[in-house]
């Protein structure tokens, strides 16, 4: 059974989560002050910039007075003991790298939020059976910063027991021409042992799963709200580095009717998928998608040629797995039919394949009801971007979100959370977490 939290006990919580806000402002700062560059937030997953977050975070856990462990990977569990031994913790996790030249809360808020947590339930004398843990995630960011085969969200998937070992060698940061497993080493912590397992968290010892997270979107901003509630994660279908190659030719001379344009077939690929997602999106059909790097090559290209080449990635998303399918079938085949037209030829990589999440009814009931309880509005809602709560939640682990409102956008340095949104996140969050932490 859920804890009964009456009015007393919420309206406890509220003033106790308040009470910790200065903390929770002062790491922001910190963090901003400390690892911010010339365009935004860097902190790079095993690098200086995460390895300064994590050393302030567990400089602050430790001014708390909680216990502190790192796993094989080098994630830190910041941990408020439940008074029932052999219960399933509950853990409060998100990240704290950032995607290069990115903004300061994506992450990192779900940290600190935990912290202020924790802080709060010290300060009203929160008895709870099982262990309340905050988890500081390693290299959520992981597209940004690695290329080569990997799927993702490396530091909660080596937690989960989700990775291939392959991936601790494949997965390579440009910048450094180093490995994960060489990052992993070079920070003090156990390459090996995370090849070889076991897992570090397991449905055994893990009975939920909270994440609270600023909004990447801007729903809750143009709703005026300041939380949602998160139900589901969109799946995702990638093509990370395709090409198109065609001939580079005289820009002057060469006739139109004859040319293998490698940007006209690139743009032409480009405007079928615009027109697809118009047709589904008029069906009332779930999709978004992105050619987030799109170029021809600098080292060839110039104002009189006819463009050769074009490099580009894909980024389709849907809540529907059967769309995700659809568009994948759609690119491919039309791909085809454009090498045809134009007399070009596309080189697509595989395309990956992340299926979309569905959180956790019941921890979703809990957080309307916290809502409810504290005067919110509840506003359900799906993420567009991947979490490592959809790592938690393969894993066999149920897992529940929390949304904070963002005016400008994510991975950009304007992220505008405030902290009054951010301290009525908290609130909602450890709300939650109370009721659930004797269930």
């Amino acid at each position: 059974m859920l804890r009964p939290i009456d009015t007393v006990l919420t309206s406890h919580l509220v003033e106790a989560v308040s009470a910790a806000m200065p903390s929770a402002r002062a790491l922001f700062d910190d963090l901003a002050a400390n690892t911010r560059g010339s365009h935004g937030i860097s902190r790079d997953p095993y690098g200086r910039g995460e390895q300064y977050a994590y050393r302030l975070v567990h400089e602050c856990a430790t001014r708390l007075e909680l216990q502190c462990t790192w796993d094989a990977a080098g994630n830190l569990y910041i941990t408020r003991p439940g008074t029932a031994a052999n219960t399933r913790a509950i853990v409060i996790g998100s990240h704290l790298d950032s995607v290069p030249n990115g903004g300061n809360y994506d992450g990192a808020a779900g940290v600190i939020a935990g912290l202020a947590l924790l802080e709060a339930f010290a300060r009203v004398g929160l008895r709870h059976r099982c262990d309340v843990s905050v988890m500081a995630i390693r290299c959520e960011e992981s597209s940004s910063w690695f290329t080569g085969e990997h799927g993702g969200h490396l530091g909660s998937r080596m937690a989960l027991g989700l990775i291939d070992p392959a991936e601790l060698d494949q997965a390579v940061r440009p910048d450094t021409r180093r490995t994960l497993g060489q990052h992993i080493a070079d920070c003090g912590f156990d390459p090996e042992r995370v090849r070889r397992g076991p897992a570090h968290l397991t449905p055994a010892r893990v009975g939920k799963y909270f994440e609270l997270h600023i909004e990447q979107g801007p729903v809750l901003e143009m709703k005026a709200l300041a939380v949602g509630i998160v139900d589901s994660i969109r799946g995702n279908s990638r093509l990370r580095d395709s090409r198109c190659i065609g001939a580079y030719n005289h820009g002057g001379a060469t006739p139109q009717e004859i040319r293998q344009d490698a940007v006209v077939a690139t743009s032409d690929l480009v405007m079928r998928v615009q027109r697809k997602w118009e047709e589904l999106h008029a069906q009332g059909k779930d999709l978004v998608f992105a050619f987030g790097r799109l170029g021809t090559d600098p080292a060839v290209h110039s104002l009189s040629k006819v463009p050769g080449e074009t490099r580009f990635s894909l980024d389709i998303r849907s809540g529907s797995p059967e769309v995700l399918t659809v568009m994948r079938a759609f690119v491919t085949e039309h791909a085809r039919l454009i090498e045809d037209e134009r007399k070009v030829r596309f080189e697509l990589d595989a395309f990956t394949l992340s299926e979309p999440t569905v959180l956790d009814t019941s921890m979703v009931a809990t957080l309307r009801a916290g809502c409810k309880a504290l005067g919110l509005p509840v506003h359900p809602m799906a993420s567009g971007g991947g979490h490592d709560a959809q790592e938690f939640t393969r894993a066999g682990i149920p897992s529940a979100m929390v949304f904070v409102r963002n005016a400008n956008g994510s991975h950009v340095p304007e992220e505008a959370m405030t902290m009054d949104d951010f301290e009525l996140g908290t609130q909602l969050l450890a709300w939650a977490v109370a009721a659930e932490s004797d269930a």
